[in-house]
C-alpha cells in the first residue's frame, strides 16, 4: 500500500489505522479450532495517582514481560519462532546497574516486519540510565522488574500485581513505565499498572496494542503505531528510542487524569501494509492454519510442563 493516497481529498487509505488486536486474535485462535473466545479484561475508570514529585526528582523503575536469556531453552534469537519454553511464570527482578540480555522470542511479536534484534526498541532501559545522568529524572531504580506474561487475569491481579508492588515499595519507587510486548502482555501491564496506581505509584504504558490496553483502562498510555516488539521505539534508531522514552515521561508528568492516552507521531513506515498482516485469517491457507495449530499446541504442552514445575 503506498504511503501517499490517491484520493483526490488526500484521505489516508481505510486500513491506515491501529491493529485490532482483540479482534484478529479471537479471529486467529477460532481459525486454527479454538472455539471458546478469550475473555479479554475490561474497566469503564482507571485509578490515578499524580507524581508525588517532579520527574527530575523521581525515582522510576522498569517493568518489562521480557524474558532473560537462557541458552538452555532454546531458540530465543532475532526472529526465533514462538517459543513457550522460554517463558517465565513468576515475576522476577534484575539489578539495573547491570547489563541484561532480555529477549522476546516467547511472546507474539510481529516475526514478519521486525526481527526483534535491537533490545533497545523494548527494554529502555540504557535510555532511562542516560536520562538520569542527563537529570531528566532523579535516578532509575535499584531494580526492573518483570511481569509473567498471563492468560489468567486473576493470577495477574492477585499474585503478580501485588509481588510487585511490593518490590517497588521495596525500592522507593516513585513511578513506573511498564513495556509489554505481545497482546496478553499489554493486557498483563495495564492490570499491573492499575493497581500500582491504586497504591500510590504513577504509571505509564508505553505499548502498540492500543484497543487491549484502552480497553483495560490505565492511567496513561503512550501509544506507538508499530509493530509488537516496539513499544520502546524502532529498532536500531536510538533518537526514535530516546523520543519515544521522552514522550513518555512527559505523558506520566502531564497527564490531567486517567485514561489518558498519548499516539506518538512517529510512523513505522510511509507503507502501512503492515497492519494488514498481523494474525489475519483472510491471509492464511487451510493448509497453513493446521501448521500453526500444530505448532501452538506443542509448544502450549512445553509451557504446561513449565507451569507445573515453576508451581
Amino acid at each position: 500500500m503506498p504511503g501517499v493516497s490517491d484520493d483526490p481529498l488526500g484521505f489516508a487509505p481505510d486500513d491506515d489505522v491501529p491493529i485490532p488486536y482483540m479482534a484478529r486474535t479471537r479471529e486467529y485462535y477460532q481459525a486454527i479450532g479454538y472455539t471458546t473466545p478469550y475473555r479479554w479484561a475490561h474497566y469503564i475508570d482507571a485509578p490515578f495517582q499524580p507524581l508525588r514529585k517532579p520527574i527530575n526528582q523521581s525515582r522510576v523503575a522498569i517493568i518489562t514481560t521480557a524474558a532473560p536469556f537462557d541458552p538452555a531453552k532454546g531458540d530465543q534469537g532475532p526472529g526465533a519462532k514462538y517459543n513457550g519454553g522460554a517463558k517465565f511464570y513468576s515475576v522476577y527482578d534484575g539489578d539495573t546497574a547491570k547489563t541484561h540480555d532480555l529477549r522476546i522470542s516467547h511472546v507474539a511479536y510481529d516475526r514478519v516486519h521486525t526481527k526483534a534484534e535491537d533490545s533497545g526498541s523494548w527494554f529502555p532501559l540504557p535510555q532511562l540510565q542516560q536520562f538520569a545522568r542527563e537529570k531528566r529524572i532523579g535516578d532509575v531504580a535499584p531494580r526492573f522488574f518483570g511481569a509473567p506474561t498471563n492468560r489468567s487475569q486473576r493470577v495477574t491481579i492477585e499474585t503478580d500485581a501485588p509481588d510487585i508492588l511490593a518490590r517497588c515499595r521495596a525500592d522507593q519507587v516513585d513511578a513506573a513505565v511498564l513495556v509489554p510486548n505481545c497482546p496478553v502482555c499489554h493486557q498483563t501491564v495495564s492490570l499491573v499498572a492499575r493497581h500500582l496506581e491504586a497504591n500510590g505509584i504513577a504509571t505509564v504504558v508505553m505499548g502498540c496494542a492500543k484497543d487491549i490496553v484502552e480497553f483495560a483502562a490505565v492511567p496513561r498510555f503512550l501509544f506507538s503505531d508499530f509493530p509488537l516488539g516496539n513499544s520502546a521505539g524502532k529498532p536500531h534508531d536510538l533518537p526514535s528510542q530516546a523520543f519515544t522514552l521522552e514522550l513518555a515521561l512527559r505523558v506520566l508528568e502531564t497527564a490531567p487524569g486517567p485514561q489518558t492516552t498519548v499516539q506518538s507521531p512517529l510512523r513505522w513506515s510511509a507503507d502501512a501494509s503492515w497492519k494488514r498482516d498481523y494474525n489475519n485469517v483472510a491471509m492464511l491457507s487451510a493448509e497453513e492454519l493446521a501448521r500453526r495449530r500444530r505448532e501452538f499446541d506443542a509448544q502450549k504442552e512445553i509451557a504446561r510442563g513449565l507451569r507445573e514445575n515453576a508451581a
